[in-house]
């Protein structure tokens, strides 16, 4: 069953000129050591860093909750099985808020371009 679904847009340069002005500031803030590592292998990392704050965007939506009071940028990870499809991390206050609403699984779609990075998050109970 659907508990909740979310969906974000960015543009790209928006992001690219919030990495170029605040740097590490800014990267270490949101993104994991291993979302960095991923993104930073990329030609143009500030796409794949885009699609990924969009997803963290979408995944907040779901659970119905912002990024402050307690609930941290890096607690939502974007991680690439074998496949290379994403799926969710969930730490800390997300995840007891996910498990408050009984969302089990976090299904992820991110898909992007030379100017926008979007993405989509369902989250289920799959019982």
């Amino acid at each position: 069953m659907i508990i909740g679904v979310g969906t974000d847009i960015i543009s790209v340069d928006r992001i690219k000129k919030i990495i170029e002005t605040r740097g590490e500031r800014f990267l270490n803030l949101i993104f994991t050591d291993n979302e960095r590592k991923y993104c930073q292998s990329k030609e143009s990392p500030w796409i794949n860093y885009a699609g990924r704050f969009a997803a963290k965007e979408s995944v907040f939506k779901v659970l119905k909750t912002g990024w402050g009071l307690g609930v941290r940028w890096k607690d939502v990870e974007i991680l690439k099985n074998k496949s290379g499809e994403p799926y969710i991390s969930l730490k800390g206050k997300t995840k007891l808020i996910a498990a408050k609403k009984r969302i089990k699984n976090i299904a992820l779609s991110i898909s992007h371009d030379r100017k926008y990075a979007m993405a989509t998050a369902i989250g289920e109970d799959v019982d």
